[in-house]
């Protein structure tokens, strides 16, 4: 589906985004692995979500809805049953790579495959390690593409270096290591989105945490997981578009309701509070161990460029290309630079971001590991290609509120992954 996108007048009003992504994905896996009934309440229902979902029932665990309201019925941590099909692990790579944790210490044979896209990227990065604690994995390319195949073995703990600061690595090896012998320790130079460690501790996991020069988690064998209640937050990376539109269309007043801002996911906030956005953390509070606010958003016209560096990126990873937008309309350069995952997510979203811009005018250099944006400049408009990566589709959406005269976006409903609603919410807080 091709949608245009055209200038508005302003962004006005409030809006709940849909509920996170990362947390809702964990709602369902970690609780799977509970002895008993979790309820999860305002779960995300989107493509990728509701792949977690169809893939956690294959593997014989009773998940039902009642009134908006989901409840998993955990087997324990090897409860789980051997699958009488492949898995379809469609577009997620979150699902695949938490599931190969849980499927490596199983006591069966089990296979998942993806999408196109989800066959490109890599999972060595999370097949070694687990193959370090005696998993018995094979696939393309040694294991390291899908299809990959799991037989279920006894692991042993380890200790393991997560030099990219992936949360989804050091999350697979977490949940490896509770039905490991001994202890598993992860280490990142950088902090990565910490939501697996919270909630297994909230589940009564035994896992420790620290903090210095590393970031250290370590998990011993556990015995079982205690069944929890989550309410999942309104996602900072949805949140992300709108508050983009706000602070770079003229008059612009948006309250962005329920946002997750732990640490490790709101740097895009804080680096626009850098840039000098009006930006706001209103009602700040509590829910199932994560921090939430309100998040007041106004138009911005100081804007400046700025730098996002290595150590940057891991909190703010997923809005880069939505970031790339704004540092359109700043005064002077904005560099982003150790962004080198960026290039294998659902697309090469360094090439995506940079040709686009292009296509719509903008002066933007590719870096191998990240680009310089130079502001301000005027959006004429003209034909972009999503790439079928839904948070490109988004960010150029976001693109096209200034621009001289609209922008029309390749395959826009790619979209759905993350956020069904997105074209819906934003029509519901323009004025034209």
């Amino acid at each position: 589906m091709e949608k245009e996108v055209s200038r508005v007048k302003r962004i006005v009003g409030e809006l709940r985004v849909p509920s996170d992504k990362s947390i809702s994905h964990r709602s369902v896996i970690l609780t799977s692995m509970a002895d008993g009934i979790s309820t999860v309440k305002n779960f995300l229902k989107a493509g990728d979500t509701l792949t977690t979902v169809n893939v956690y029932r294959k593997l014989g665990i009773k998940i039902e809805e009642n009134g908006g309201v989901i409840k998993v019925h955990g087997k324990g941590l090897k409860g789980f049953t051997e699958p009488d099909d492949i898995l379809d692990m469609g577009n997620s790579g979150t699902t695949t790579r938490l599931t190969l944790g849980v499927l490596a210490g199983q006591e069966f044979f089990s296979v998942m495959t993806g999408d196109e896209s989800l066959r490109r990227r890599p999972m060595g990065r999370v097949t070694q390690p687990l193959k370090n604690m005696n998993a018995d994995i094979d696939g393309r390319n040694d294991g390291t593409l899908l299809p990959i195949s799991v037989r279920g073995s006894q692991l042993k703990g380890i200790s393991f270096f997560n030099q990219k600061a992936s949360a989804q690595v050091k999350s697979a090896i977490i949940i490896a290591g509770m039905n490991a012998e001994g202890e598993t320790t992860v280490e990142e130079p950088f902090k990565s989105r910490d939501h697996t460690e919270k909630m297994l501790q909230f589940m009564g996991a035994p896992i420790t945490v620290s903090e210095g020069d590393v970031y250290r988690v370590t998990v011993k064998t556990a015995e079982k997981l205690n069944p929890i209640d989550v309410e999942v937050p309104a996602d900072p990376s949805s949140a992300a578009f709108f508050a983009a539109a706000a602070v770079i269309v003229p008059g612009s007043s948006l309250i962005l309701k329920e946002v997750l801002i732990n640490p490790t996911r709101d740097g895009f906030f804080r680096k626009l509070k850098e840039m000098g956005a009006d930006v706001k953390y209103e009602n700040v509070r509590e829910k199932t161990g994560e921090m939430v606010a309100d998040i007041h958003v106004r138009y911005s016209p100081d804007l400046r460029g700025i730098k996002i560096e290595k150590k940057d990126v891991p909190s703010m990873v997923d809005e880069i290309p939505v970031f790339a937008v704004v540092a359109t309309q700043a005064e002077g350069e904005t560099v982003i630079t150790g962004a080198s995952e960026l290039r294998v997510k659902e697309s090469d979203r360094i090439k995506a971001v940079v040709k686009n811009l292009r296509n719509v005018g903008v002066d933007v250099e590719e870096l191998e590991d990240g680009m310089i944006i130079r502001g301000k400049q005027r959006i004429k408009g003209g034909y972009v290609d999503s790439y079928k990566d839904h948070r490109i589709a988004m960010a150029f959406s976001i693109l096209g509120l200034v621009s001289e005269s609209g922008i029309k976006i390749k395959d826009a409903d790619c979209a759905y992954i993350s956020y069904p609603e997105f074209f819906e919410h934003l029509q519901s807080v323009v004025e034209r």
